[in-house]
């Protein structure tokens, strides 16, 4: 493995073209470039070519080498092959090994400890785990596939918000690697409504095992939700986009927050109903005119399944709410009490004055999911 530029420098001197073997052959044998060039019926340029290394040695070329030298076509080819990918392996190191900064924009040690890479302290091995993570074959594919066409919203928005993009990429991608390990039905809008009613009383009643259910209820109707916890310079709570002809939702459980947790998962199901397929939509990013209308919309379809404006009139009616009306309105509207109370309070102090605090806001942790 190369990890130096003299490593490159000393493989460039060490690396030896068909064209040196042909050189031996030819002296042991008594035979000139130009007499060789003459049985074979090639010009000399081309003979002079391969044995500088130059020129390939093709397969017909094999063959005369073959006829007139005796050597088998197949021990030229193979020579040959070996060398044009140990030739090509040098100047992709080179290239790695030049591409530091690059591999520097990611946040790597964090996505080593969550086990979505593994790599050796070296660049080299850390752009070869990148590259391999991303599915690409360099630094330039990565950026014209994922930077100007899968996540070009994503990229311009976490830019303009002053968030990673190269992370937030990461964590996109993450979710896909996430999603291609299981099946789902096909998507069937019909079953995904249905499902969301289902899944409104998981939300109000949250058992242990909600996020399993959540999963497999959201998979009967064509739809993949996964966990991918947020990396550093995101600070993303979900995206929303179509892989092939499932709808994903991906979630970061930001802050471990039911309220959060449940609006953003009703919002991420907003776009899939609402919205269409090439969209691609990332929460926690700054959004164009037309997004933020989007944006808008989705957050009216979660308002209706977490704590719909009714009843929030209808709360606001019966203020100041105790501990024991918020269950009851809880109960009331099939939501979760954590939903009103992110509704109407503001901080720790309310909490304190009806006997909770800020734990109970928090979500089971995802982290096992």
């Amino acid at each position: 493995m190369y990890k130096t530029i003299n490593d490159i420098k000393t493989a460039k001197q060490m690396i030896s073209p068909p064209g040196d073997t042909l050189a031996e052959i030819l002296s042991i044998k008594g035979i000139s470039q130009p007499t060789l060039a003459l049985k074979m019926g090639r010009p000399i340029k081309t003979i002079n070519e391969i044995i500088k290394g130059k020129a390939a040695i093709m397969p017909e070329t094999a063959i005369q080498l073959e006829r007139v030298l005796g050597t088998d076509a197949a021990f030229w080819l193979e020579r040959e092959k070996n060398y044009r990918l140990e030739l090509a392996e040098i100047e992709d190191a080179e290239t790695i090994l030049n591409t530091k900064d690059w591999v520097d924009n990611f946040p790597l040690a964090v996505m080593k400890k969550l086990q979505w890479l593994n790599f050796e302290n070296t660049i080299l091995s850390k752009a070869a785990s990148l590259y391999s993570f991303f599915g690409v074959s360099g630094q330039e594919p990565y950026y014209n596939y994922y930077h100007k066409k899968v996540y070009q919203t994503a990229y311009r928005m976490s830019t303009s918000s002053g968030k990673n993009p190269y992370a937030v990429s990461a964590w996109l991608k993450q979710g896909e690697h996430q999603a291609e390990k299981f099946n789902t039905d096909t998507y069937d809008l019909s079953k995904f409504k249905e499902a969301l009613l289902e899944i409104k009383s998981i939300m109000a009643n949250q058992p242990k095992n909600f996020f399993s259910q959540l999963h497999s209820i959201c998979a009967t109707a064509g739809v993949k939700v996964v966990y991918t916890p947020c990396l550093p310079k995101t600070n993303l709570h979900g995206s929303t986009r179509w892989i092939n002809d499932n709808p994903l939702i991906q979630m970061s459980n930001l802050y471990n927050r039911n309220d959060i947790f449940w609006f953003t998962f009703f919002h991420e199901a907003g776009h899939i109903v609402k919205h269409g397929k090439k969209d691609v939509f990332v929460e926690g990013l700054d959004s164009s005119d037309e997004e933020l209308t989007k944006e808008l919309e989705a957050d009216e379809f979660a308002v209706k399944f977490t704590l719909s404006l009714n009843q929030e009139a209808e709360l606001k009616e019966n203020l100041p709410l105790t501990k024991k009306s918020i269950i009851d309105f809880a109960t009331k509207f099939n939501t979760h009490p954590a939903l009103i109370i992110g509704r109407f309070s503001r901080g720790q102090k309310e909490l304190n004055k009806l006997g909770w605090s800020l734990k109970y806001f928090q979500s089971i942790d995802l982290s096992t999911s």
